[in-house]
């Protein structure tokens, strides 16, 4: 026997204890834990083949790995063994002899054969926890990285305290469902796949991209490479037909957080609440494509979340009030109509809809609320009726969120017949719509609310991205115009608003449409309506949002309260 058998039980113990702490093949570690063995053993050269099958190996178009070699190796005398996996592939291990030392002996080949196991037992746990982790951390749809891996590394990277170098993201893809109907659904899968790995690819290491599911995705880099990540995600050209290099533009809604104090992040959670805060934040607020996730942005949220807590037992304490704003027929300047407006108030102080109403519409308590202001507008209604005032007719809005109620028409008609309020005293407003879906169910609500002879109106028109065929395709009964069609300041009569201001008009005229402009606030605006022939206004020029008491007086002298000028008389 050449070998010392004291010695290689030791090594063998040593080299059994370092592989199993191993999950991963890293070259250089494996080679440590494995060179005393091989030295012990008078191995001057290791390597394996692997070949993918019995074909591959007859063939010999096998891959090579050379792990050791150190001394002299005698070539003439290898030591060989084969192996096959479950699955097909077959690994040929080769240990050299040094030429320096004696020739094997059977007992030697034995503790050879005996290590030669220990390595392939090491190699298919290796490959074993490698298939699991790709199930586990991949995307298959797209051959990507999925949301698990990013969690794993942003764990990885906090638990060695480097996490401050690094900056994580959240994104949406912008309008993919108009990709997908553009291209195709597999196209468009290709296209999401390709953006993925391209911003994945153009990162340092560990930098990567998971997917979150659908088109959301979150993503961990470095954070000199923040400009490359945002340029990326503000629009990148992805080719869809390798063949004519047609290209598509894809741009993501984001959200990012830059951890700048370790001592303020105790899990990885805390990584993730933060990111996908701001990317809901972005979500949310329009013409906005990033948002970076700050102390203020917590304290926002914050507050949201105390508003939403609070809500419950404010509607049933009645703290929110309505307020009318009057609508004013300038030919004449009476009284036209009125906005139902809503108000918090809470321990005296007064919260503007600003304050609330996008934290409620992020839920189904904006339905509530809708629902509120409509019982409390149509219980005004019925008091004034009976107390013998003659009330103008009242516009309430409804959020979008409404639409998907297919009893929403049912539901409104009950309030307003249990109140037994005269359909023509109400007018509800809506606004525009963002998907198909929501277009086919805007023109379900509007038509029935008609046929029931309720007023309708498109709130906030000219706002967004107002399509044609929401005045084309659904009859509406007033169009309400955004106060952004209202110049600043006195403006030329051939500027872009003012021309766009006119033919609006005109349009909403030749469609038998009523035409009213809100955000009205100054007498060159109504000179400015006076030109265009739009009567109707709303705004602070002729009344702000007034408490019931204070409209009520309105009401009384509706055809008193304003002067020429348009002003209301003190």
């Amino acid at each position: 026997m050449t070998i010392d058998i004291q010695e290689y039980n030791r090594v063998l113990d040593e080299m059994l204890l370092g592989l199993e702490t191993l999950r991963s093949w890293d070259r250089p570690v494996v080679l440590d834990i494995l060179r005393p063995m091989l030295n012990v053993l008078h191995v001057a050269k290791f390597c394996w083949v692997f070949y993918p099958n019995e074909r591959a190996e007859a063939e010999r178009s096998g891959r090579e790995t050379q792990l050791f070699s150190e001394g002299s190796p005698d070539m003439n005398r290898p030591y060989v063994s084969r192996e096959m996996n479950p699955g097909g592939s077959i690994m040929i291990y080769s240990f050299y002899a040094d030429r320096d030392k004696a020739e094997w002996d059977a007992e030697d080949l034995e503790k050879l054969h005996t290590v030669e196991k220990v390595i392939f037992s090491f190699h298919g746990r290796v490959r074993l926890i490698n298939l699991v982790e790709e199930r586990t951390y991949t995307d298959f749809q797209l051959n990507t990285r999925n949301m698990l891996y990013i969690m794993r590394l942003a764990a990885q990277l906090l638990f060695k305290k480097e996490i401050c170098d690094y900056g994580l993201v959240c994104f949406n893809l912008k309008g993919f469902s108009l990709v997908n109907t553009r291209v195709g659904r597999e196209a468009g899968t290709m296209v999401m796949s390709r953006f993925v790995q391209q911003l994945e690819g153009k990162l340092k290491p560990p930098g990567a991209i998971g997917r979150m599911g659908g088109d959301n995705f979150v993503g961990v880099f470095r954070k000199s490479d923040l400009d490359i990540v945002r340029t990326h995600l503000s629009g990148t050209g992805i080719v869809y037909n390798d063949d004519t290099g047609e290209r598509v533009n894809i741009s993501a809604v984001a959200g990012y957080y830059l951890p700048e104090d370790l001592d303020e992040l105790r899990h990885k959670d805390d990584l993730m609440d933060r990111v996908t805060m701001a990317v809901n934040v972005a979500r949310r607020v329009h013409d906005t494509m990033e948002i970076f996730y700050s102390a203020a942005l917590q304290e926002k949220q914050t507050e949201q979340k105390r508003i939403e807590r609070q809500f419950p037992d404010a509607l049933v304490r009645n703290e929110f009030k309505v307020y009318y704003q009057p609508k004013v027929n300038i030919t004449d300047y009476t009284m036209a109509g009125a906005e139902a407006l809503c108000r918090w108030v809470k321990d005296g102080e007064v919260l503007l809809p600003g304050a609330f109403i996008p934290v409620l519409e992020q839920s189904m308590n904006i339905c509530l609320l809708d629902f509120y202001m409509l019982e409390h507008v149509c219980c005004d209604i019925r008091r004034w009726l009976d107390q013998g005032r003659k009330p103008v007719r009242v516009s309430v809005n409804l959020s979008r969120r409404h639409l998907g109620d297919m009893d929403l028409v049912e539901h409104i008609i009950d309030i307003i017949d249990r109140n037994y309020v005269p359909h023509e005293l109400l007018e509800i407003e809506l606004t525009e719509t963002t998907t198909e879906v929501e277009f086919a169910d805007l023109k379900r609500v509007v038509n029935s609310l008609q046929e029931h002879g309720i007023c309708t109106s498109v709130d906030d028109f000219g706002t967004g991205y107002s399509s044609l065929n929401l005045i084309k395709e659904i009859s509406w009964n007033v169009l309400k115009l955004d106060k952004a069609f209202l110049p600043l300041m006195a403006q030329s009569a051939f500027t872009s608003d003012n021309i766009m201001l006119r033919h609006v008009i005109a349009l909403a005229r030749d469609m038998g449409l009523e035409c009213i402009m809100e955000g009205v606030e100054t007498k060159e605006h109504v000179d400015l309506l006076i030109e265009n022939k739009c009567y109707l206004a709303q705004g602070f020029y002729f009344d702000k949002p007034l408490p019931v008491y204070e409209y009520e007086k309105r009401l009384d002298k509706q055809k008193e309260i304003y002067c020429e000028e348009g002003k209301r008389e003190q």
